[in-house]
């Protein structure tokens, strides 16, 4: 079921022009191109910038990040900007099924590449847009991160502990899980209407709504009651004793995420105070108290002996793993989540396992 060398062909037969440059629209490229489309990669002639960020292995002149996203796709390095470059282009996109693109709001017109342009030359073109903060409205052309974008979508107010300030992450929500993903997914839905009906589609992605809209739990809150919880103080930010992150003996951690009252239960038995049980949601001064109490227990042993010590108990207690101790972890290691240096690697796999037939 896991092994696997080849990408996946659920999305043989779809080509798909990239555009984009740095990390969100060549993510979503990469994901297609796992999955089995063809991804055509067009670079200005001086290459994409991520090419010369990050770490890079020895006598490799492009970062590691950008071989490993990029490693199957066709790149090309195009001037877009002259006669040359847009029949180049043109050429393609009439055969192509889409288009990925990460420029700000306006650049495709102006070099003649529009959605319209497009269209008239493939009528059932799908276009993808990703940008900040979308094709139109006040911060259409604004630039942007995604540290600015999940500020913007309240995303970052809410990352933190008690009493501190918004925490930075170093997973790229926006720019990854708003942008990639989401440019992935427009991409599949609207080539799939576009060959049921003939028309084609142009997706206006903005990261930051895309961010935004899965702000689920804040969200409701701030719409039903016109709030929301203070940073480190909500249900699964670290407000209530069974779920949050706890020190260990050697400064390590442990995230507890026992929300459910039988792993709460259930934790509370196996460290011998079973006294904590009431307290499993309990906020304010108690729940600090509970919290303390359990914090006290933790900092009795090491992570990893705590981590032994859980793992047969099923109470939703696991190590803080750095990147670098995940690459030997028994769940990615068992399950072949990273690929060979014979198949392009190491980097890792589309997490989608799919099984036909």
């Amino acid at each position: 079921m896991t092994e696997m060398t080849e990408p996946m062909p659920l999305l043989a037969g779809m080509t798909v022009l990239d555009l984009s440059l740095l990390l969100p629209g060549p993510m979503a490229g990469w994901h297609l191109a796992e999955l089995g489309a063809r991804v055509i990669k067009v670079e200005p002639p001086q290459g994409d910038d991520a090419a010369r960020l990050g770490i890079r292995r020895k006598g490799e002149e492009e970062s590691f990040f950008y071989r490993r996203i990029n490693g199957r796709k066709e790149i090309h390095r195009i001037d877009l900007k002259s006669e040359e470059g847009r029949a180049w282009f043109a050429a393609r996109l009439r055969e192509a099924d889409a288009v990925i693109e990460g420029f700000r709001p306006g650049v495709l017109e102006r070099l003649g590449l529009g959605f319209d342009a497009m269209r008239s030359i493939n009528p059932r073109i799908v276009l993808v847009s990703i940008s900040g903060y979308g094709q139109d409205g006040p911060m259409a052309q604004a630039a942007g991160h995604d540290i600015n974008y999940l500020s913007l979508a309240g995303v970052l107010d809410q990352t933190g502990t008690a009493g501190g300030p918004p925490a930075q992450c170093n997973l790229q929500i926006a720019d990854l899980l708003g942008g990639a993903l989401h440019a992935a997914l427009s991409v599949v839905a609207a080539v799939h209407a576009a060959r049921r009906d003939g028309v084609g589609a142009h997706v206006d992605l903005s990261m930051t709504e895309a961010s935004w809209a899965h702000l689920v739990f804040p969200l409701a809150q701030a719409l039903v009651e016109g709030r929301s919880e203070p940073r480190g103080a909500g249900l699964l930010t670290g407000g209530v004793p069974c779920y949050g992150v706890y020190e260990t003996a050697d400064g390590r951690h442990l995230a507890v995420g026992a929300l459910e009252e039988k792993f709460w239960v259930r934790l509370c038995e196996a460290i011998a105070r079973p006294d904590l049980i009431p307290f499993h949601r309990a906020a304010g001064d108690e729940g600090a108290r509970a919290r303390a109490e359990l914090a006290a227990v933790l900092r009795t042993r090491t992570r990893d002996e705590w981590a032994v010590f859980f793992a047969p108990l099923d109470c939703c207690v696991t190590p803080v793993l750095a990147p670098e101790e995940t690459l030997e972890h028994p769940l990615f290691r068992e399950r072949n989540a990273l690929k060979t240096a014979e198949e392009g690697g190491p980097w890792p796999r589309s997490p989608l396992r799919v099984r036909r037939g």
